[in-house]
């Protein structure tokens, strides 16, 4: 998810789809560009995805990790962004794609889920606030947006199961925002607590045997009806990460974790 000032809206590809205002698109397989979007492809996955991507295919959040993504500390950053990694072949195709299309369908990443839109977080620093913002981006080959069916965003999102992706998302945005600079001091985005919040953030599995099997618990309050929830809800665990990682790196006090 593109995180955006006023001055970014001015200069992003595609069209801003305004309050209200709609946009043409379908897909089907009886198009003639049907799967080709699934093709040599810099997808980002956000935690969730990775959540429900490892649920899917019945594997340990370490064997997803080590399998299906590449993890990539750009320059600059202070957090690693995570990729799905293509297919080895000549069209390095999604993974997930198949002959009958793709294998993981109801629990595609939120951008999959979204297309051919993608979402931004407009921030406002002077009033610390965010908006969402959709643009209308798809690639020159597909047909879709030549078909006849018409679309506002609450209805496409409707349509494609997308709310929970995107209100997970925005969650995510926010607190990778505060890695705007780096909070480890000397340590650096390679630092022990560098991999400590990582593991928080995309190794669910590795965090919950960090909650309840370290001294996590003898420094750490956590009301016992959010223990039992996280002992084997990964998305409610995903949340307390989120909290403990502001509370760890920045000292942000939270509802839902507390220092004894």
């Amino acid at each position: 998810m593109k995180q955006l000032d006023a001055e970014d809206l001015e200069r992003l590809p595609g069209i801003r789809i305004q309050e209200g205002a709609c946009f043409r698109f379908r897909c089907h397989p009886q198009i003639g560009c049907f799967n080709r979007c699934c093709r040599n492809l810099n997808l980002f996955l956000y935690p969730y995805d990775v959540i429900r991507l490892k649920s899917r295919l019945g594997v340990t959040s370490d064997e997803f990790l080590d399998r299906q993504v590449d993890v990539v500390l750009r320059p600059g950053n202070h957090f690693p962004d995570v990729l799905l990694r293509m297919a080895e072949n000549a069209e390095r195709t999604c993974p997930f794609l198949d002959a009958a299309g793709c294998r993981v369908y109801p629990d595609r990443p939120d951008t999959y889920r979204t297309f051919p839109l993608e979402q931004g977080l407009l921030h406002d620093a002077e009033n610390e606030e965010d908006e969402p913002v959709f643009f209308f981006r798809p690639p020159d080959f597909c047909q879709g947006p030549n078909e006849d069916r018409v679309w506002t965003v609450p209805e496409w999102v409707a349509d494609q199961e997308a709310g929970t992706y995107h209100r997970m998302t925005i969650r995510w945005a926010k607190l990778r925002r505060l890695f705007q600079n780096d909070p480890r001091g000397a340590e650096g985005p390679t630092g022990q607590a560098a991999k400590m919040t990582f593991m928080a953030v995309y190794n669910i599995d590795r965090f919950r045997e960090f909650v309840f099997g370290s001294s996590f618990l003898k420094r750490f309050k956590v009301k016992p009806e959010l223990l039992s929830k996280i002992k084997k809800d990964d998305v409610e665990l995903m949340l307390l990460g989120f909290d403990w990682i502001q509370l760890f790196l920045w000292g942000t006090r939270s509802q839902k974790i507390k220092p004894k």
